[in-house]
């Protein structure tokens, strides 16, 4: 199937700023699952210099300086993108979940040496033993890997609550943890703290979540957002996402924009101003299928 996305981002200030330099982690990803068919992403005021690069864990990084006095930048990325949902591994017949920590150490292969690095802490994720304790009841020994995964995103689901007062992007993952509170990049990275904490190589991802409306109510311009899950590898499967904020393994609602190990390897738009004061942020996402007659 495919979709058409569109993400609005606008800084309104209180001062005129005079310098803007950012980078934009807005370009979805190619993937096994995805494909991106089309894509731009245009500026206001139009920046004096524009340029793209692909970083290290392949994700593009679009560059962007404006150099003229403004009061409002204004961020629009607009892609098509083709996703073709994988069969996922049946989960009870996943390998013991020690397997995979001895796989993955030994990284005899290129994909298990890749996934090496996501064993560790990262900027925004720390391990330790309060996330491993937190999941030993589900991971017992000799536990498929996946199914124990899956379990532990539910009980994240159930015992947490979604609550977009609770934290900021910058809150660190033992607050959420310890208030039980939070959105989808706390729980994502509560997930990744304690896979990570028990050895298993897991990692962060960006994108968007499409959405539908009420029954019998048209969906409201602006009202999709963007999500955050995660992923956990499994030799011989490959990287299996799971998205503790839903309770669901994503198939074809998830769309990817991109991975780190953490939300601050892949923050949709980061960067610095100079001058501007005080500003004012809003974003507006918009998520369509394209229905297949108007795909040919």
């Amino acid at each position: 199937m495919k979709y058409k996305i569109s993400h609005t981002t606008r800084y309104q200030y209180g001062e005129p700023a005079s310098i803007s330099h950012n980078e934009l982690y807005l370009t979805p990803r190619n993937t096994p699952s995805q494909r991106c068919l089309d894509r731009s992403i245009t500026l206001l005021p139009k920046p004096s210099v524009l340029s793209q690069r692909v970083d290290y864990f392949g994700n593009t990084v679009t560059s962007t300086t404006i150099q003229e006095q403004h009061n409002v930048m204004e961020i629009t990325a607009e892609s098509q993108i083709l996703l073709t949902p994988l069969l996922q591994p049946i989960p009870e017949q996943t390998q013991p979940w020690e397997n995979v920590i001895n796989t993955v150490w030994q990284h005899t292969t290129q994909e298990d040496l890749e996934a090496f690095q996501f064993i560790f802490a990262s900027p925004m994720i720390p391990v330790g033993k309060q996330y491993a304790e937190w999941a030993q009841d589900i991971f017992l020994p000799g536990a498929p890997v996946l199914k124990a995964a899956m379990e532990l995103t539910g009980k994240i689901f159930k015992e947490f609550k979604y609550d977009p007062q609770a934290t900021t992007t910058t809150t660190p993952v033992e607050t959420a943890f310890d208030i039980k509170r939070g959105v989808c990049q706390d729980f994502a990275h509560i997930q990744i703290a304690c896979l990570r904490s028990l050895g298993l190589p897991a990692r962060y991802i960006s994108g968007y979540l499409h959405t539908l409306p009420p029954p019998g109510k048209p969906k409201l311009i602006g009202s999709d957002a963007s999500h955050a899950w995660l992923a956990i590898y499994i030799p011989g499967s490959g990287w299996v996402d799971l998205d503790p904020t839903n309770n669901v393994i994503p198939t074809d609602q998830h769309l990817t924009l991109a991975w780190g190990r953490d939300y601050s390897d892949v923050t949709p738009v980061k960067g610095t101003v100079l001058g501007g004061g005080q500003h004012q942020l809003s974003v507006a996402v918009d998520v369509n299928q394209i229905p297949a007659s108007a795909t040919g």
